[in-house]
């Protein structure tokens, strides 16, 4: 497969699980990156020609365009053990990353970006008031979690699949929206042992 464009925001839990899904499965990705804090991927260009819900990550497969972060996960991982081939783990895998958008990402992600990157002096009334909320709920997932995790290895089997990788995007840099860990020693030991994983490439590199 010739090399892959993605258009993201580097810093991006979104965008990070693409590429490790990618270093995973061995697949070589070019990479575009936009300054979502000044608008880039809500440009006319952007909304015409990548994405017309002027958002990112957006996987580029020659003309064709593959908004939605775990929908380019499953892509680049077909055919492949991070998607198991039993029917149940494969429906099961796909809650936790249904979950994951629904319940995790919303909360989590969102805290994580208002508090590093906009400031929570900058918020406005309506993000403030939202902001507890999102704490409790986020604490909520992150406990859901590890609950889970005291009973297997990883969330779906005894190997790591595309499941692993979505919740690990922002479950480890969760600490940067003022999310503490240590009450969750499960979900600890996971980050561990999924970064520990052949091919792993950090959100940074």
């Amino acid at each position: 497969m010739s090399a892959l464009l993605l258009h993201e925001f580097a810093p991006s839990g979104n965008c990070y699980k693409i590429r490790l899904t990618a270093a995973h499965v061995g697949i070589p990705l070019e990479r575009r990156q936009y300054d979502i804090l000044k608008g880039e991927t809500r440009t006319a260009e952007f909304l015409g020609e990548v994405n017309a819900d002027g958002r990112i990550p957006v996987l580029q497969l020659g003309d064709d365009f593959l908004p939605e972060s775990n929908a380019a996960c499953v892509y680049l991982a077909h055919g492949t053990p991070l998607i198991p081939v039993d029917r149940f783990a494969h429906a099961d895998m796909l809650r936790w990353m249904f979950w994951e958008q629904y319940s995790h990402e919303p909360n989590i992600a969102t805290v994580r970006f208002w508090r590093r990157w906009v400031g929570e002096a900058a918020l406005s009334e309506l993000q403030r008031a939202m902001l507890p909320g999102k704490i409790a709920a986020g604490h909520a997932a992150l406990a859901l979690m590890d609950a889970h995790l005291g009973r297997t290895e990883f969330l779906v089997g005894s190997g790591l699949t595309l499941a692993d990788i979505a919740l690990y995007a922002y479950t480890h840099v969760a600490g940067e929206g003022g999310f503490d860990l240590q009450p969750y020693p499960n979900v600890r030991v996971w980050i561990a042992r999924v970064a520990a994983q052949p091919g792993h490439v950090a959100i940074d590199a």
